[in-house]
């Protein structure tokens, strides 16, 4: 039996699997997401543990555990988990979605000049730098105190094994890794006040980075050593559930975040487009993402004023006969790809009095599909095409939804089995390669398509318009903000 375990935004999910990857079972707890500050966004470290520990509680309940030999973790990108020389959490953690450090981004690229050629990326708000930099600056008690920095997984890696580790892929959005040599740059962490001391030890996803403690064996019931495996952030991860790891294989997720994945057989940089370019969870494999900060958040936010479920409004829009005269900018958290902004803010444009509830899902749906363009656009400008790409993520249960950004992208969806379970599952899968030693390659092959979902030629060209009129508007209402 292998488990993997997902920490996301607002959920823990961990699913168990047989040596062939068949689920067994699986188990879920709600997180919350604390807001003290517009533009904030953090969470109590702590709460992920309690929800590892009953997910867990409840397979070993119903299915028992005395099988397991491997876990995986999979989690949320970017956040910033502060340990003391005791190891006790100085402050709730600074998430991927925290918008405050923008200010900082500057002061590290000023610092460190060549910071975009070895990190492979902008320095952006969302990633861990930044939000140790403004720690620095605005809490200094807590900073001068600061013994070990940990991303959410390896949060949970800690409280699992009792070890400081991380690996390539979630420590690539931290702007501390040289990208390229797959190790911490001492330069990097220099520009933030850190030394590589009070960094975890790096390992690939692929291999062990430790062992199960030994209470955890007896309160969940193991009979034997448990190899937990380095993982890989949410996006790694989700490649590795769909069989994304071959270069050219690409995915779009329509999660909280929204991303358009593509695999790569060497380190590629696009900084210009706000690409993101990080090493895969596998080793000597590397990938790109186009990144969207509120993709089915989006939806979220619409049934949150609605006051109906995000599943309801998205049935409230069936087959799409023509794009919506409504455009919709997804800027909710700002954004990332292309605009690299902050500060950026959602609009409705193109409102009248005809238009109701089902005319604004429409448009949020579009929003999405249209800030995927921009991604597509953007790994263009890196040299950087894809012939199709799996569908992931929440959102991908519409199916409306998946034809109209299949249409906007004018590429094939096809939509995988578990594909509910894609991060989970990558992590379980990453666990079978550490615990058996078995080869990433063959473990992470592509589950089976149950569903292609082509583009619709008769909306393509119209979309192609409609995306030209919402690439206008961010420059339009970026103005009338300054």
């Amino acid at each position: 039996m292998y488990l993997g375990i997902d920490i996301g935004t607002s959920s823990v999910k961990t699913v168990l699997f047989g040596r062939d990857q068949k689920l067994i079972g699986q188990a879920s707890r709600p997180l919350e997401v604390t807001r003290p500050q517009p533009g904030w966004s953090e969470q109590d470290p702590e709460a992920w543990w309690v929800a590892v520990e009953a997910t867990i509680d409840a397979l070993a309940a119903e299915h028992g555990l005395a099988g397991l030999r491997g876990i995986g973790l999979s989690g949320q990108m970017h956040g910033a988990v502060c340990l003391d020389h005791d190891d006790r959490v100085m402050r709730p953690a600074i998430l991927w979605n925290d918008g405050r450090a923008s200010a900082e981004c500057a002061e590290i690229e000023a610092a460190f000049p060549d910071s975009r050629r070895v990190a492979g990326n902008i320095a952006m708000p969302g990633f861990t730098a930044p939000k140790l930099q403004w720690i620095r600056h605005h809490e200094p008690h807590v900073f001068e105190h600061i013994c070990t920095v940990l991303l959410p997984k390896d949060y949970v890696r800690f409280r699992l094994t009792g070890l400081h580790v991380s690996e390539m892929s979630d420590a690539s959005g931290t702007l501390w890794l040289d990208v390229a040599r797959r190790d911490w740059s001492d330069d990097l962490l220099a520009a933030t006040g850190l030394t590589r001391s009070q960094m975890p030890r790096l390992v690939e996803g692929s291999a062990a980075s430790g062992e199960l403690r030994a209470e955890l064996c007896q309160r969940w019931g193991v009979g034997g050593k448990v190899v937990v495996a380095g993982g890989a952030g949410d996006n790694a991860a989700a490649a590795c559930g769909v069989g994304v790891v071959t270069p050219g294989s690409a995915f779009v997720s329509i999660g909280t975040s929204g991303v358009l994945f593509v695999s790569n057989a060497a380190f590629s940089p696009n900084t210009d487009g706000a690409v993101h370019a990080f090493c895969h969870a596998i080793p000597e494999t590397w990938h790109q993402m186009g990144v969207i900060l509120s993709a089915s958040d989006s939806l979220e936010w619409l049934s949150r004023i609605a006051g109906r479920p995000a599943a309801e409004l998205a049935g409230m829009v069936r087959a799409v006969a023509a794009p919506s005269k409504v455009t919709f900018l997804p800027y909710l958290s700002g954004e990332r790809t292309p605009h690299n902004d902050a500060t950026a803010r959602g609009a409705f444009v193109g409102l009248s009095q005809s238009d109701g509830l089902a005319d604004l899902v429409q448009a949020v749906m579009e929003g999405v599909a249209y800030a995927f363009a921009d991604c597509q656009m953007a790994l263009a400008g890196a040299g950087t095409d894809f012939e199709s790409a799996l569908a992931v993520g929440g959102g991908a249960r519409s199916e409306t939804w998946l034809g109209i950004v299949a249409s906007v992208l004018d590429r094939p969806l096809a939509l995988a089995a578990d594909s509910d379970v894609g991060a989970a599952l990558g992590a379980a899968r990453l666990a079978i390669c550490a615990a058996e030693g078995a080869e990433p390659a063959e473990i992470c092959a592509a589950p089976a398509t149950i569903r292609v979902i082509e583009p619709d030629p008769a909306l393509v060209a119209r979309y192609r318009e409609g995306h030209a009129r919402y690439r206008a508007l961010y420059p339009a209402l970026r103005e009338g903000r300054a």
